[in-house]
């Protein structure tokens, strides 16, 4: 990025008109990565619905990530406005792949709860990758959320994973670390089309599972195939279209912290779908406390909203 672009706090280079720009598009990139956290936080509903207990443990974490995969690459087809091609997209779809595989597979073997928050491991990892190799400026703001983010987790995790699965654990550490890699893989790849870009992602992890799919001889019947549709469409494929639109103004590190907002919106979904039930349980006194910390960290990093007034490279 030029010189020129990068100042827009009211230097001689800087025009208010850039400035003002610049700082439109990074609000509406949070806004993005906001409503996609909302909609990713409904994976708990699709993946521990009890329409799906018939599915074999060992490969219903593939199974949910071929369906879902699927019915995501039908959607977003309809939503591709430019087809381009580099040598870029074969890493990041991978990367995305072995995303819903370890992510999946940690929902199988372990709790919901347990499976999302070791996967939101990710931001300490993509801000340690976007300090040292990206070099992405980080403030004292984003310091203090990652401090409060670090806090919220160890008092949380530390507490699930008592007595939790080893292979759900192993698999969720994963996800955190796979998470991160599609993050910085986005941001890397923020010239393409989003749509074009999550589609290529969706359709190179169909792939990657159909032999999975077709060795379980175990295909949706019924009312599973809404389930699946929705989970697809919805919980995936459009909100990774969001995200993905996002990172072309929103630096990696920052997209990261944001996504948090995910596994706090999960126990309000949970609430709102189970609470009649009786038996819906409350989040635990550790997650609501750890959940609290997450939540300050944000708080003031986003409060009063000030947004930065250079555009991020």
């Amino acid at each position: 990025m030029s010189e020129t672009s990068a100042r827009t706090d009211g230097e001689p280079n800087a025009s208010p008109g850039n400035a003002g720009s610049s700082r439109q598009a990074l609000n509406r990139g949070r806004i993005l990565i906001c409503i996609a956290a909302l909609l990713w936080s409904t994976s708990g509903l699709f993946a521990k619905a009890p329409i799906f207990d018939a599915w074999p443990e060992e490969v219903r974490g593939a199974l949910f990530a071929f369906w879902r995969a699927t019915f995501a690459a039908g959607i977003l087809l309809l939503l591709v406005r430019r087809i381009q091609w580099s040598w870029k997209l074969i890493p990041t779809a991978l990367i995305f792949a072995a995303m819903n595989w370890t992510y999946l597979s940690a929902l199988v073997y372990s709790e919901a709860t347990l499976a999302i928050w070791l996967q939101y491991t990710s931001p300490a990892w993509v801000f340690l990758f976007g300090l040292f190799v990206l070099r992405e400026k980080q403030t004292v703001r984003d310091w203090i959320l990652l401090a409060f983010a670090v806090g919220g987790l160890s008092v949380i995790l530390f507490a699930l994973i008592s007595g939790a699965n080893p292979i759900g654990i192993g698999w969720g550490m994963l996800a955190g670390v796979t998470f991160a890699a599609v993050v910085i893989s986005l941001r890397w790849c923020r010239e393409f089309d989003p749509a074009w870009l999550i589609f290529l992602n969706h359709v190179a992890t169909a792939f990657l599972f159909f032999p999975v799919m077709l060795n379980s001889n175990i295909y949706p019947a019924g009312s599973q195939w809404l389930y699946l549709i929705a989970f697809g469409s919805l919980q995936m494929g459009i909100p990774y279209v969001l995200f993905t639109r996002a990172m072309k103004t929103v630096t990696s590190h920052e997209a990261a912290g944001l996504s948090l907002l995910e596994p706090l919106l999960v126990p309000v979904w949970v609430f709102v779908a189970w609470s009649s039930s009786p038996e819906y349980e409350p989040p635990a006194v550790t997650t609501i406390a750890g959940g609290a910390l997450i939540l300050t960290g944000l708080v003031i990093r986003y409060w009063p909203m000030r947004l930065s007034s250079r555009k991020p490279e």
